[in-house]
């Protein structure tokens, strides 16, 4: 691998952030996020009717390093708003309680009821019996 994969990418998280007014660094999708985090950071903005783009990071760990390097942010998910970053999931949380994501994000504040975190993965569990 050369040196400049990673710049690469760095780059292209750079482009995505500044071309997308709301855009949320996330493991999984908007409608099938892989951790409870992402999940409830995608509730609050999907509640919100905020429109945001979002970026799967699990398909290549290079995402997460370029991304958590590029933000000095070591969580995800990672917000941001208009370039900026907002912070992850406890954080938007809070903004959302207090009517200040929809300030940020430039919508009307619906009344603020807490975000239920929907359920991760949504696929069935399967047991496999190793008892007899």
């Amino acid at each position: 691998m050369t040196e400049q994969a990673p710049n690469q990418i760095r780059d292209a998280i750079a482009a995505a952030i500044g071309e997308n007014p709301v855009i949320l660094f996330m493991k999984g999708t908007p409608e099938q996020p892989m951790c409870g985090f992402s999940a409830r950071t995608v509730a609050a903005l999907q509640s919100l009717g905020a429109p945001f783009a979002a970026v799967d990071i699990l398909p290549d760990p290079r995402i997460r390093q370029e991304l958590s390097a590029l933000s000095q942010w070591p969580t995800i998910p990672q917000l941001f708003v208009n370039g900026e970053l907002v912070g992850g999931a406890d954080i938007v949380a809070e903004m959302y309680e207090s009517g200040e994501l929809a300030q940020t994000l430039g919508v009307e504040p619906s009344e603020a009821q807490p975000v239920e975190e929907p359920a991760v993965g949504a696929r069935p569990m399967s047991i496999e019996n190793r008892l007899s």
